[in-house]
């Protein structure tokens, strides 16, 4: 990720956006950019349900929650694997606000992202309007961690969707005025 950033305006990234499903992605990127010596921080965007930002916070393992509608992350229980310490920043991400960056980034690349790329997605944007709104700035990192078409019958159905997700088009209208740090 680093190399290919080398020629980038801001080749450091002030951040890099994971989710988190053992949090060994979260766990192996913290300790590169520790061990670098980057000025980079790591921030895991989590599915609500997960139980991961509320142990980021409260260091209590034996947390248990009800998990993720959001396939590949966020988790009912503490992984071994998830390292607290590396991580800089936990968003939490509601389930319609992750289907919907997943269908406004699908739009803005022209190819199909899934739920939880949305999830990271919908980090980022956050991240961007703190830094924009403090007159910051540099480069923020992430992963296209899932390819949409897996996903045509469920989070990229209408009806399947509205009923085991939401309505999304309010959470869509949020993110778009957000990609204008305007929200």
């Amino acid at each position: 990720m680093f190399q290919q950033m080398a020629r980038e305006r801001f080749p450091v990234p002030r951040w890099v956006v994971v989710g988190a499903g053992t949090g060994g992605t979260s766990a192996t990127i913290g300790r590169f950019v520790r061990y670098q010596r980057q000025d980079t921080q790591v921030c895991v965007a989590d599915p609500e349900g997960s139980v991961f930002a509320d142990y980021h916070r409260t260091g209590d393992a034996s947390l248990t929650g009800p998990g993720s509608q959001i396939e590949g992350i966020g988790r009912p229980r503490v992984e071994a694997s998830f390292i607290r310490t590396l991580v800089d920043c936990m968003i939490t991400v509601r389930n319609v606000d992750s289907v919907a960056a997943m269908q406004v980034l699908s739009q803005l690349l022209g190819r199909k992202v899934g739920p939880s790329t949305g999830t990271n997605f919908v980090g980022m944007l956050a991240l961007a309007c703190e830094m924009h709104e403090r007159g910051e700035r540099g480069s923020i990192l992430s992963l296209l961690c899932d390819a949409g078409e897996r996903y045509l019958g469920t989070y990229f159905d209408e009806p399947w969707v509205a009923q085991h997700i939401g309505d999304c088009a309010p959470a869509r209208e949020r993110l778009q005025a957000q990609l204008n740090c305007t929200a």
